[in-house]
């Protein structure tokens, strides 16, 4: 048996044979076992059956060995006897495929790609009633003739030219329109096609624009938008097409699809950018009249938005290399209209068309220096003109905004002092106008009405940018254009100026990155100055100071000096009397501008670590002995804000230095001279304040590494597991909330970052014995379940003993004494927590949420159904500790489970428990409608419920109530909410009356969403 009959056997059920075979023949052809005519004439009756699919597959066997082929083999006289075999039998399936691999051997020449091409004109003429796998690989072989042959069909002119236009016709196939559109965009661009340019912009013109909608799971992955992409390329790729193009393009911007009108402008923008200077220049100011309706009478505002993209992009290419202002630019000409339109508009300010006639100026201003220097020269001499004149506010703040956008192009084509913008010839035009705009601006600011909020900001904004051009005004201006800033933030009254206060703000930022000196210099000292040495209990004016301080730390040259002036400043507060809200501003400043640094970079972290880290806490620990008196600084809120700064501090020193900072964990650097003794195994009862520091041995040991040596632990003989239960005797009778929570964390931290994991079983029997203890006594203890819960916790983040933990925490659910505590506790297990977190080098596996979710949830439903009713709502409120904090792809994953316990969670009093079961029902809806539409019945009643009587239901619950209603319409069937609709239309009727503005809100949009819901058409 021959090999193509082998192959022709193979081919139907055993492709990789067949393919094996045409490679073995292709191998014993270069190894001169076989001659090319003995293949070719091996090929006998087959090449010539009557059937066509033995014809092609003989051919595609002819083709695939030409494929194993190196491009060398075959001489110029074979490839030359090939190419016209395959030709001659083109109409056959397989053949196309010998051309394709034909086409890149190297002695492939100008006259074969010639042949080939004629074949495919000549016999496929009727190519689209051809199957489309079949038009796609005809199509393929045009392109690799494009691809390797361009001269030889570029040469071929016209009639190339007609053969591919004719050839593609009334292609619809997404794929096959791919590979024309790049074919016929290299002839638009490369051949010279002034005789048929009408003929190639109508071949591709009859696709615009593009409706293609993907199917689902499309698995070719062809958008829209690459159709839309490739079509507008071919387009734009001649400027011969303009006559053709731009008027159609033109009509069809009359269209009431947005869809149509933004592929429009899209194409629009593609050919300016494309055509030759002199087309586009041509047609500049017909596309003006034609485009300024869109902009000026905005109905869409992304419509106008592309349509003022397409006016900037003329502009762009009217003036790229124009360094001419003389009016008879193709540039200056294209322009004078415009700004004469706008000027009109800006005769009547407050109406809807002058805000879009500024947008127009903006986005030309930008173009080139030359177009915002013709712009300037003729808009603001009448729109100074005008301002003088107006008879309100109002009219000067809408000419006022217009200068804005003048300012904007100004600082785009000027640049900045810190961001200079390209070099120009061209000096800036609004250099004349500098004193008249400085004086307006600070006049418009600081001498209107102090309630004509809106205009101010609008001045404010202006004289911003007047101070941010580059090379504009003088240094002292600028300075001036400061003090009035400070004085906004500094004096006055802040009732109703937020958002002048905050655009205040934001300048003094933008001006301390140009001129830090002038902020230095001005700003410091009058906000400094602001800051009190005391804080009074009703004066709360130094929140507005620190907060405009804070964010004027952006530059490292002003934050360098902030913080250690606000170091100073608080060691004067903590010697005074007052309230200790203003030392913890303080703090909470400090340590948002360190958060704004690369601490590891800096070079005053040292400066840090003994000022605040070291010396703060010193001065704590010498008022816990009695040795001073007690400041702010030892009051629980206070410390847990200096704790999160120690902490920032601490993760940046060096190793060295934390192993040394890991050694005082709780001597916390007292020296001898000071009596304190660390609070961890004192017997002795510890009063409050000595007991309080261990919020910052608590910061210190989340800061340092995990290999850092911990005060009291040696890794080596199980000092951490003695330590765990130490710090367990202080927790259980600890009855400070702040002071309990540090000792569990720092319980939390040792079991999780620090305890080796060979040692994880010892703490897993600690807990195991700590609940044995608890099912015994009678003296239940609240804080013996969190010692346990936090336990937990830490070993299952990093997944040690997970299943055996999960297991003996279930069972506690069961007891009629500690269940609730216990269900209470599930919440803490997956909650996030910022001490125990990855950022200080806690021990998080990826998947331990996923891992509880798949041991708790079974058991919970499980243990739910076969409960008492007593201790039901035990297993409801740990299923809803759990699931708050669980991904929703996960909880999907048990829905059927998760369903009903969630409803019967709906009756539980637990606020928290209810707020955290509607959200999750609220996920389900969204993400898994059909699931609860056989519930919706009970689902509906429980909802409505939950949203009204806020005596009774929390705000979160009201909320996330509505929240879940109004997710039902548009996702579950009508038909199954319609029985419910008008019982849903009543119900929220009180809720609109809630007292919290957000419920309300949210009560209106849901009641919308089911008003609206269609109703079953009649017939």
């Amino acid at each position: 048996m021959s090999e193509v009959q082998r192959y022709l056997l193979a081919i139907k059920t055993d492709k990789p044979t067949a393919l094996d075979i045409a490679k073995d023949t292709a191998s014993r052809l270069e190894s001169k076992q076989l001659s090319l005519i003995e293949v070719v004439q091996s090929l006998g009756e087959h090449i010539n059956d009557d059937d066509a699919t033995i014809r092609a597959r003989t051919l595609d066997y002819l083709s695939r060995v030409i494929g194993e082929l190196s491009s060398s083999f075959l001489s110029g006289q074979q490839i030359q006897v090939l190419c016209q075999f395959f030709c001659d039998r083109i109409d056959d399936g397989g053949a196309v495929g010998g051309l394709r691999k034909l086409a890149i051997f190297r002695k492939f020449n100008k006259e074969m790609a010639a042949m080939t091409f004629r074949a495919i004109v000549e016999h496929f003429q009727d190519l689209q009633v051809r199957p489309q796998a079949r038009r796609l690989e005809i199509l393929e072989l045009l392109n690799d003739l494009m691809s390797t042959n361009r001269n030889v069909l570029k040469d071929m002119s016209d009639e190339s030219i007609i053969g591919i236009t004719d050839l593609v016709s009334g292609e619809k196939d997404p794929r096959n329109l791919m590979v024309i559109f790049s074919i016929l965009k290299v002839v638009m661009i490369e051949w010279d096609i002034s005789n048929q340019a009408e003929t190639l912009f109508d071949s591709v013109f009859c696709y615009f624009p593009i409706t293609f909608r993907p199917p689902p799971d499309d698995p070719y992955g062809i958008t829209a938008q690459d159709l839309k992409s490739r079509l507008r390329e071919c387009i734009s790729a001649s400027s011969h097409f303009a006559p053709f193009a731009f008027p159609q393009m033109i009509d069809k911007l009359d269209s009431t699809s947005p869809n149509v009108k933004k592929d429009v402008l899209q194409a629009f923008n593609a050919c300016v950018k494309s055509y030759g200077i002199i087309t586009i220049s041509n047609y500049s100011l017909t596309l003006w009249d034609t485009l300024k309706f869109e902009i000026l009478n905005v109905q869409e505002e992304d419509l106008a938005e592309e349509a003022l993209v397409v006016l900037q992009t003329i502009s762009t290419r009217l003036g790229h290399g124009v360094d001419s202002t003389g009016p008879s630019t193709h540039l200056a000409r294209y322009l004078r209209p415009i700004i004469k339109e706008c000027n009109e508009q800006f005769q009547e300010p407050q109406h809807k068309q002058a805000k879009p006639a500024g947008q127009i100026l903006g986005a030309l201003g930008i173009s080139s220096p030359v177009a915002f220097y013709l712009i300037v020269k003729a808009v603001m001499p009448p729109l100074n003109t005008l301002y003088q004149d107006a008879d309100s506010i109002a009219r000067q703040r809408a000419l006022l905004e217009v200068l804005v956008q003048i300012l904007d192009c100004a600082i785009t084509v000027y640049g900045t002092p810190s961001i200079p913008a390209p070099p120009t010839i061209i000096e800036n035009p609004l250099i004349p106008f500098k004193d008249r705009l400085f004086e307006l601006t600070c006049q418009a600011l600081m001498s209107t009405a102090a309630d004509e909020v809106s205009f101010r900001v609008v001045a404010l904004k202006a004289l911003l940018r007047l101070c941010l051009v580059r090379n504009h005004l003088q240094r002292n201006e600028i300075g001036m254009a400061v003090q009035h800033f400070d004085e906004i933030v500094l004096s006055e009254d802040p009732s109703g100026k937020e958002d002048l206060k905050k655009e205040a703000i934001r300048a003094l930022v933008e001006i301390s990155r140009i001129n830090p000196d002038l902020v230095m210099n001005i700003t410091f000292p009058a906000f400094m100055a602001k800051l009190p040495d005391s804080s009074a209990s009703i004066n709360h004016d130094y929140l507005i100071t620190l907060e405009g301080l804070a964010q004027l730390s952006v530059e490292r040259f002003v934050s360098d000096t902030l913080i250690r002036r606000l170091l100073n400043r608080l060691d004067v507060v903590l010697q005074n009397e007052g309230t200790s809200d203003y030392p913890r501003a303080i703090l909470s400043t400090l340590d948002y501008v360190l958060s704004q640094r690369d601490l590891l970079q800096d070079s005053n972290l040292s400066y840090y670590h003994e000022k605040i880290v070291v010396g703060l806490t010193s001065q704590i620990i010498v008022a816990a002995v009695g040795q001073a008196p007690l400041t702010a600084l030892n009051e629980d809120a206070t410390l847990q804000i200096l704790g999160r700064l120690v902490i920032r501090i601490v993760r940046a020193i060096g190793e060295h230095k934390q192993r040394s900072v890991a050694m005082q964990t709780y001597t916390l650097f007292a020296d001898e001279n000071i009596p304190f003794v660390p609070v961890p195994f004192r017997q002795e009862k510890v009063p409050h304040s000595q007991r309080s520091t261990l919020l910052i041995s608590t910061a210190l040991m989340a800061g340092v590494s995990k290999t850092a040596p911990i005060q009291y632990t040696d890794v080596d003989n199980g000092s951490i597991q003695k330590m765990v239960a130490e710090l367990a005797r202080l927790a259980l009778t600890e009855d400070v909330p702040h002071v309990r929570q540090t000792i569990l964390r720092q319980i939390g931290l040792l079991t999780n970052k620090f305890l080796p994991s060979g040692q994880c079983d010892g703490l897993r029997d600690y807990m195991c014995d700590l609940i044995s203890s608890l099912q015994e006594t009678t003296t239940l203890s609240e804080n013996a379940v969190r010692v346990m819960f936090w336990i937990a916790k830490a070993l299952i983040l990093r997944l040690a003993c997970t299943d055996e933990v999960c297991e003996r925490l279930l069972l506690l659910l069961s007891s009629t004494q500690i269940g609730l505590v216990s269900a209470r506790g599930f919440g803490l297990l997956l909650a996030p927590d910022e001490i125990l977190s990855k950022e200080n080098g806690a021990n998080i596996r990826l998947i331990f949420k996923q891992k509880v979710f798949s041991i708790c949830i079974p058991r919970i439903a499980e243990d739910f159904r076969n409960a008492n009713t007593m201790i039901k709502p035990n297993y409801l409120i740990a299923l809803s500790g759990i699931l708050k904090h669980m991904p929703t792809e996960v909880t999907m994953s048990e829905i059927d489970t998760l369903l009903p316990l969630l409803l019967q969670s709906l009756d539980l009093e637990d606020s928290n428990v209810k707020a955290a079961t509607i959200q999750s029902l609220a996920i389900i809806s969204h993400e898994s409608p059909k699931a609860v539409e056989e519930h919706m019945g009970s689902l509906v009643s429980r909802l409505l419920k939950s949203a009204a009587d806020p005596k009774v239901n929390t705000t979160a619950v009201r909320h996330n109530a509505l929240v879940c209603l109004k997710t039902f319409p548009g996702r579950v069937k009508d038909s199954n909410l319609l029985p419910y609709k008008n019982a849903v239309t009543r119900g929220l009727l009180g809720v609109l009356d809630d007292p919290k503005r957000h419920v309300r809100k949210e009560a209106v949009e849901c009641r919308a969403a089911w008003f609206n819901m269609d109703e079953p058409q009649s017939d």
